[in-house]
Parts: structure tokens; C-alpha cells; sequence
């Protein structure tokens, strides 16, 4: 659950420079050795991969990302573990 001030939040903060993001218009698909255990977070793979991500940060426990760990240099974690170590 979220409310409009915690969104407006959000929106304010993801604009520091510190948490940078870069927009990616089209991504490629991931090479054939990487499959997502949950096909709709192929992209997040994929978008972590090209980004050359620090971080793809998911609360998602069922999905598989966080039992994965990494994909290449981008470390899967909680947010709680990206707010110790990142920010």
C-alpha cells in the first residue's frame, strides 16, 4: 500500500543525482545462456545487463531474481540491502 505523498516522494528523490538513471529506448534480448525463472522479468535482465547496472534492486522473493544474485556485474538485492549499502 502507497499514498500520494509517499509517491510524490519517490518522484522527488529519483531525481538526485546520486540515483541516477539512464533511459533505454530498446533493449536487446538477453544472451541465449541467461533465462528469467518468470519470463516477465526477462526485461529487467536485460535492461540490468545493458545498462551496465551497480544494482537491480526487487522485493519479489518468488520470482527467482533474488536467489539468482547477479547478472554479469549487477548485484540482485532487497531494498533494504541497496538503502545499507548504496545510499
Amino acid at each position: 500500500m502507497t499514498g500520494a505523498a509517499q509517491l510524490d516522494e519517490m518522484r522527488r528523490v529519483s531525481r538526485y543525482p546520486k540515483i541516477k538513471a539512464i533511459l533505454l529506448n530498446t533493449l536487446p534480448p538477453l544472451p541465449n545462456s541467461i533465462e528469467a525463472d518468470d519470463p516477465n522479468d526477462t526485461f529487467l535482465l536485460a535492461m540490468s545487463l545493458a545498462g551496465d547496472a551497480d544494482y537491480l534492486v526487487t522485493g519479489d522473493r518468488r520470482a527467482g531474481l533474488l536467489q539468482r544474485g547477479s547478472i554479469g556485474r549487477t548485484r540482485i538485492v532487497t531494498p533494504i540491502t541497496f538503502c545499507d549499502e548504496a545510499l
